[in-house]
């Protein structure tokens, strides 16, 4: 895009020098730079001198993009310049009142030739230098979009265009308007730089993106660009001269100029669709080679054994991971070189005298041969064969080298392997028994002897069944067998169930590894013994120790919640389920708290995390919670009260939600700090959600250094409607909507409630019910589940009760 600036740059500034040099004429006099010919063509006025003067610097500044601060200040000082004075001239115009400008700078003494009032700009002149100020004035402006000066810019362009054809053609009327002032011819040359340098200004975007881009289209687009440019202009010049020579009349003239077009415009067309096609089937070519190349260069990679190309003259073409794992020299260092430049002088003698004979053989060559690596001296089995082009002459040596250099050394190592595996076995620090496939003990090391009583030597052709106490060998020979018929058998370790029988009678558990060896036709079992009594005896103690712990810790969270209160005028019904995580305790709790009157407090909460930390968090929050409500104080008051209170404790997180209920006007006021919503169910409607504004959890206010407001919300309810507040355990599942669980809830309930008084009887029924559709295996959750049903009174006149609605307080 660099070309593209300079562009820009180049028609600015060259635009600017117009101006300048309409502007020189004024103050020195000179009719010839006033206009092109003096007395003949409309001059450039002074104040359409200046405007492009300054729109052609603000664009050349604008161009050479980054600029410093001020010099962007300065360009859009200068577009907002002429845009201003084109803007004030075509007030002028259509207002019909002088504003003095015209020559606030000089005297106009060119007014007798195509000037409509002296000084005065021609309409087209103006109404190009405004949209001229606005194409340079968005230009500067990163953040708008790049149509915004690239339009402008191209009606700048076009309508300077518009004069040039006037003078081609020599048609005065595109010239000057009627009896308004003419644009003069150097002042169309200025706005179409102009017009240019706007739609160039910001290459990379909008429709300069697509015309200047670097890829096939923005060539075939700026073909077509040139030709739209010049072809109807020669054609329109063409057909004026064959009219003004008296060749053809009007009506011919134009059936020409319209036949020419088609031709013209049909050649571009098939022009760009051969240059389309060309591109498109050049792509497809490259694109299919690199395709081929990409697989191939795929195939090398996945190949363990070193592969390479080279040309005739010894040049590698490719290779692949495994050459530069084995070399040390990266594809970059080796693309390109010679086996000189690779490999030590002798081996790279001994390579190129291999890569001639095979050449000479013509066929493929195979042998063996060892190479001096930065790993070591490896031995490999290399393969050469050439690759031929269709006509079937050779252009490339391609090379696969297998490493065989273990197969080379197992020769040598089979009899030290075999001294090797007696040692390890021995060394083993377990039992080890090594049977044929029908369990028939082949091999055994030292340490059977401390375990089973028997010498190695001595359990050599026994069967392994002969090792397990009588009731147990059934389970022990199946396991085995099953274990045998697998296609694949792993190495496995199993330690439940399996027992062992010494020689004098004992039987202790046992670990038993397994895996197996193929050997030939035959199949080994390797079998690992250990004895894990005491194992088994440290489980046992620690299962009692976690029974306890468990116990304990349950027992504890019981106290720290306790048993709320039961209220005769406010029936209700809870379900606390703990964690079957360890510990089995966690933060979740629930309180209700008379207050005065008929109002009773309900406060729901959850500490995040589990344990007994989260439990004594949880134990000092529902205290908390319990003074701050009986203070009878609202709930967002309570609320923050609470915040403060966590924002004491070191890196805890709470949602809560407290709601006061008063039974005399059915009314309940709610605050929730981050806690999931209440759901009611009227007597005689379905259940939804109670509307409350959700603010953060507690403790965030003071961990985020922010003070958000705690905010309540009262509703007005029927009489007899039950709410229902509930803890994340029981909607929260892994891979499932919170949002669809509460559905499952609120249908449930509402299921439930139907055709169903709300006392404590039904409403234990419908906990229990809740549970059981929320929680399928509640011994398998793995989070303490809350769940509290309240159910309002029905009032003796409940008919007399306000319409049910909401209202809303921001408090604290």
């Amino acid at each position: 895009m660099g070309v593209a600036h300079a562009v820009a740059q180049g028609g600015a500034l060259v635009a600017a020098l117009f101006g300048a040099t309409g502007l020189s004429g004024w103050i020195l006099g000179n009719g010839v730079l006033k206009s092109v010919v003096p007395g003949v063509t409309a001059s450039m006025k002074p104040n359409t001198a200046v405007a492009l003067l300054a729109l052609g610097l603000s664009l050349f500044v604008v161009a050479r993009s980054p600029v410093g601060t001020r010099a962007i200040i300065a360009a859009r000082t200068a577009a907002v310049l002429g845009g201003l004075i084109g803007v004030l001239v075509l007030v002028e115009y259509v207002t019909g009142v002088s504003l003095g400008i015209d020559e606030l700078l000089f005297k106009d003494d060119t007014a007798a030739v195509a000037t409509g009032v002296p000084g005065r700009m021609a309409p087209d002149t103006a109404v190009s230098l405004a949209l001229g100020g606005v194409a340079a004035l968005c230009a500067s402006l990163p953040r708008l979009p790049a149509w915004a000066s690239q339009i402008p810019g191209l009606a700048v362009l076009g309508l300077g265009m518009l004069r040039l054809y006037g003078f081609v053609y020599a048609v005065p009327q595109l010239e000057r308007f009627g009896h308004l002032t003419g644009m003069a011819l150097h002042t169309a040359l200025a706005l179409v730089l102009l017009g240019l340098a706007a739609f160039v200004a910001r290459p990379e975007e909008g429709a300069a993106g697509l015309l200047l881009n670097a890829g096939a289209t923005g060539a075939l687009g700026r073909r077509l660009f040139v030709t739209t440019l010049v072809a109807p202009l020669l054609l329109g010049w063409g057909v004026l001269a064959g009219e003004d020579a008296g060749l053809y009349g009007t009506r011919l003239g134009t059936a020409l100029l319209v036949s020419a077009h088609v031709v013209v415009f049909s050649v571009v067309i098939f022009t760009a669709l051969a240059v389309g096609r060309r591109l498109e089937m050049a792509r497809a070519r490259a694109e299919e080679q690199v395709r081929q190349n990409e697989l191939l260069q795929a195939f090398m990679d996945h190949t363990p054994a070193v592969m390479f190309i080279k040309d005739l003259d010894g040049r590698f073409l490719a290779v692949n991971s495994t050459f530069e794992e084995s070399t040390g020299l990266s594809r970059e260092r080796v693309l390109g070189s010679r086996d000189q430049d690779v490999l030590a002088p002798d081996q790279a003698h001994r390579v190129r005298l291999a890569d001639l004979d095979m050449l000479a053989r013509g066929t493929p060559t195979q042998r063996q041969e060892s190479f001096d690596l930065p790993g070591g001296t490896r031995d490999f089995l290399t393969t050469l064969f050439t690759l031929k082009d269709p006509c079937g002459s050779p252009y490339a040596i391609a090379g696969v080298l297998s490493d065989i250099t273990e197969r080379v050394a197992a020769q040598r190592e089979v009899q030290r392997a075999n001294q090797r595996f007696l040692a390890l076995l021995e060394s083993a620090p377990d039992a080890t028994l090594i049977t044929d496939g029908d369990g028939t003990v082949v091999m055994a090391n030292a340490q059977v002897e401390s375990l089973f009583g028997h010498a190695p030597a001595e359990l050599v052709g026994a069967t392994v069944e002969d090792l397990v106490p009588g009731p147990r060998r059934p389970l022990h020979s199946a396991l085995l067998r099953r274990y045998l018929r697998l296609s694949d058998p792993k190495p496995t370790v199993v330690d439940r169930g399996l027992y062992g029988l010494r020689s004098d009678g004992r039987v202790f558990p046992a670990e038993v590894s397994v895996s197996t060896l193929k050997a030939e036709q035959d199949t080994l079992v390797f079998l690992t013994v250990r004895d894990i009594t005491e194992r088994r005896q440290a489980e046992a103690e620690r299962a009692e120790r976690y029974e306890q712990h468990r116990r304990v810790a349950y027992t504890l969270q019981h106290s720290l919640m306790g048993e709320p209160p039961r209220l005769p005028h406010l029936p209700s019904a809870h379900r606390y389920l703990a964690s079957v995580q360890d510990p089995g305790v966690g933060g979740d709790w629930f309180d209700i708290i008379p207050l005065d009157g008929s109002r009773t407090g309900i406060v729901i909460g959850d500490v995040m995390g589990r344990g007994l930390d989260a439990a004594a968090v949880m134990g000092q929050l529902r205290a908390a919670a319990h003074a701050l409500a009986r203070t009878g104080i609202s709930p967002c008051q309570v609320m923050a009260g609470l915040d403060a209170f966590v924002g004491d404790l070191s890196d805890q997180l709470v949602t809560c939600c407290y709601l006061v209920i008063d039974a005399d006007v059915q009314e309940v006021t709610l605050c929730s700090a981050g806690h999931l919503p209440v759901v009611a169910v009227a007597p005689r409607g379905s259940a939804h959600r109670l509307r409350a504004p959700i603010s953060v959890p507690l403790g965030v206010n003071e961990s985020c250094g922010v003070g958000l407001s705690f905010q309540q919300t009262t509703h007005r309810l029927q009489p007899g409607s039950t709410l229902a507040l509930f803890t994340d355990g029981l909607v929260e599942r892994p891979g499932e909507d919170i949002d669809s669980q509460i559905e499952v809830l609120a249908r449930t309930l509402d299921i439930a409630l139907k055709d169903a008084p709300p006392g404590p009887r039904v409403l234990d029924e419908i906990t229990a019910r809740l549970i059981g559709t929320l929680l399928p295996d509640p011994s398998a959750h793995d989070d303490d589940v809350t769940l509290l049903l309240i159910a309002l009174p029905e009032p003796e006149k409940a008919a007399v009760a306000p319409p049910v609605g909401e209202r809303r307080s921001v408090l604290l």
